[in-house]
């Protein structure tokens, strides 16, 4: 279970150390193993467990080739998937092409969301979570399930 947000480095050669605490969660879930993909909803990359995605990929793939959304899923989803595995020092190399979609650069923050974590650059981040700070403060109305739900 991945939880909180921590800002991190990347550095030159596109590589981010991950904290201590989810690395033992992740040596834990898949000794080490990781896939990482695109966010299909906000600039900003998804990094699973490779047991996790696994089970991701199966309900994926099993989408419909016929509905132009479903194959849309499944191309920006698998298509941009990349098997990752930690160096010794629990470090990552995020692809190029995936950094560039999410825009990052050298100040980047890792948001625990249970079973993966999202990987924003962090002005991106600070700017989206304002926004929905706002938004939620103007809107008003909440749905049934999230009015229901004691925190």
């Amino acid at each position: 279970m991945f939880r909180g947000i921590n800002t991190i480095n990347l550095d030159a050669k596109g590589r981010v150390a991950l904290p201590a605490r989810y690395r033992e969660q992740l040596v834990q879930q898949g000794t080490g193993h990781l896939v990482v993909t695109i966010d299909t909803n906000h600039r900003c990359l998804l990094l699973y467990p490779l047991t996790e995605w696994d089970q991701i990929e199966r309900e994926i793939e099993s989408l419909s080739s016929f509905d132009p959304m479903s194959q849309r899923v499944k191309h920006l989803l698998i298509g941009h998937a990349n098997d990752l595995e930690m160096d010794g020092s629990g470090r990552i190399l995020l692809p190029q092409e995936l950094r560039q979609y999410a825009g990052l650069e050298k100040h980047v923050c890792l948001i625990g969301q249970g079973k993966k974590l999202e990987i924003w650059d962090q002005q991106t981040w600070n700017e989206q979570r304002d926004k929905w700070l706002t938004e939620s403060s103007v809107a008003g109305e909440l749905p049934d399930k999230l009015r229901a739900l004691a925190l």
